[in-house]
This record gives C-alpha cells, structure tokens and sequence, in this order.
C-alpha cells in the first residue's frame, strides 16, 4: 500500500499523520520530535492548526529536527488552518503569517478553513459567538495565500458534501482536501462519494475515534466487535486495523498520540492489509457521528440545528 496519495495538485499527501489536536504544550514537541525521528521513516505528515494552542512549541520540534539532520523540511508535509475568528478577508493572511512564524517554516503544504463557522473578532467559543460567514470571501483570500507559495495547497475541514459542492461553484481554486471526523463507526459514504467524484481528497481526523477526549463515549471504535475481531486475526491492534480500514478505504488518516510506543506502532501500517472477508464486515457497522459540534448550534443563532450545521449529513 502507498505510502502517499496524490493531491489534486499533484503534490503527494502522505498516508498517516501525525495528529497535534488536544496534544498539550509541554509534551507536544516530544511528540512530534519522536514521530519525525522513528524508525527508518518516520512520520512525514504533522497537522496543526492554530486553535490547537501548540504550534509555537511543534515549530521549536520541527527546528530540532532540522538541526539535526533527521529530515529537511522539503521531507516533510505541514498542514494548518485558519480559525474561526480570522474568517474576514483581511484577517486570512495575517492568520497564516502567525502560523508560519509558530511553525519556522515559509509556507504550509496545506491550509485549511478548519470549520464552516465565522466567530467574531477576538471571540471565545460559543454560539453566542457565531455570526454569518462568507465561504467565498474566505475562500478568495485563501487562494492568494496559495498564489503567493505560502500554502502549497488549500482546502476545509468540517465541511458536508453540500458546503464543498457550494464552494466549488465559486472557486478558483478547488480545494485539495475536506478533512474531517472518519472512522469505522463515521464512515462519511455520502461525502466520500463526493470527494472522489470531484478530485477532493479526504483526510481523517479521529480515525480512530478520539479515545483520549471526554467528548465522545469511550471505546465506541477501538472496542468495536468487527474492531477487535480483525485486530484478533490479523496479530495487530485494534488502532492499527482501524488505521489500515482508514488506507485502505483510500483517505489519508491522522492518528493523535503523545506515546512513544503508539506512535510507533501506528505507523505500522503499510505491510499488510486486511482480507476481504474481513473488510467486507467494516460496511456492516452501525454508523454514528461521534463529534458532532453542538458548541456551534443555537436554537436563536446562525445553526439553530445540528442538522443545518453538517446539512443533514449526521
């Protein structure tokens, strides 16, 4: 199996990434240091974001790393995203330029609108915060930042087949990729469908469901019965069969951990697959969202449902 899928830019994605969300200051730059310099390959993909609060200390990691010869940057592919109170035009460079200068790097391989929901200015979370978002005006701005080299590519996070199709409408730039909660459990046949009809790659945050956060119930795709029971025939682990489904469903996934041996051991996925008897029982699994973004919703604001957040796709 490919250690990468190609972008509709041409530029390679890799396979796995390394997950930085709810990674904490203080053990995030080990992380990332450990993931770069494992085995003979190491991880080559690392997804920040502004809102995760850490890029500062990954950018010391990644200079680290550089120092040291472990990798060159060209080696490495850098996503981020724009947050949700940098939506305003003028705001989408100056987000990035942030980004760039936490991160020690010139440009990202890929930015990303992280959610389809403006905030005001200098707003804290909440849908008290929430106020009527221009996609196209966003988008424009994102694609001079792709113009000028500092992102290599662009796309969105959080985005239902309907918002992306909207989006295309408009853009000069297509996006490259909707990255968005996929697993097991969240399948996304509806949007992944989309995606592939449209030259979008799709990258999995959560694959394997969030485990370590108290916002999903616990177990809900490592503890999975067809989970466990692939893991148990093939010799791996729960997280690595939820992983390899991810690959070879063909999206790129980003697995989170701060664990030396997790890290390494979710990186083990390219020498092996799961037979067809066995996948075939992954289309079987009950589907539920596990992260659906309720802080967002209010019955007297701009998404008075879940429903009209992620268009039905829920």
């Amino acid at each position: 199996m490919a250690r990468h899928f190609v972008l509709n830019t041409g530029a390679p994605i890799p396979s796995v990434g390394l997950g930085t969300w709810q990674a904490d200051p203080g053990v995030v730059g080990d992380a990332v240091y450990t993931a770069i310099k494992v085995a003979v390959v190491g991880y080559r993909h690392i997804d920040c974001a502004q809102a995760y609060n850490n890029e500062k200390e990954v950018g010391i990691a990644l200079k680290k790393v550089f120092d040291e010869g472990i990798a060159k940057r060209e080696d490495l592919f850098i996503t981020s995203k724009l947050w949700n109170t940098n939506h305003a035009p003028e705001d989408v460079s100056v987000a990035l330029e942030g980004t760039l200068n936490n991160l020690q790097t010139d440009y990202v391989d890929l930015y990303l609108i992280h959610w389809p929901v403006r905030m005001k200015k200098g707003a804290g979370f909440g849908p008290q915060s929430v106020i009527p978002s221009d996609i196209p005006a966003t988008w424009a701005a994102m694609e001079k930042l792709h113009d000028a080299g500092k992102a290599r590519a662009i796309g969105v996070s959080n985005f239902s087949s309907k918002k992306l199709a909207d989006l295309l409408a408009v853009a000069r730039v297509p996006p490259a990729v909707d990255q968005v909660e996929c697993h097991p459990v969240w399948q996304q046949a509806k949007l992944r469908e989309f995606c592939a009809s449209n030259g979008i790659h799709l990258s999995a945050y959560s694959p394997l469901g969030s485990p370590g956060t108290g916002m999903v119930k616990a177990g809900a795709v490592l503890e999975h019965p067809v989970v466990v029971s692939a893991a148990e025939k093939l010799g791996k682990t729960p997280a690595q069969v939820a992983l390899r489904w991810g690959i070879q469903m063909g999206h790129s996934v980003l697995p989170k951990s701060t664990n030396e041996e997790r890290i390494k051991a979710n990186l083990d996925v390219f020498d092996w697959s799961i037979p067809d008897d066995l996948f075939v029982k992954f289309s079987e699994i009950e589907q539920e969202k596990l992260l659906r973004a309720g802080f967002f919703v209010d019955p007297e604001g701009v998404f008075k449902s879940l429903e009209e957040l992620w268009d039905g796709d829920i």
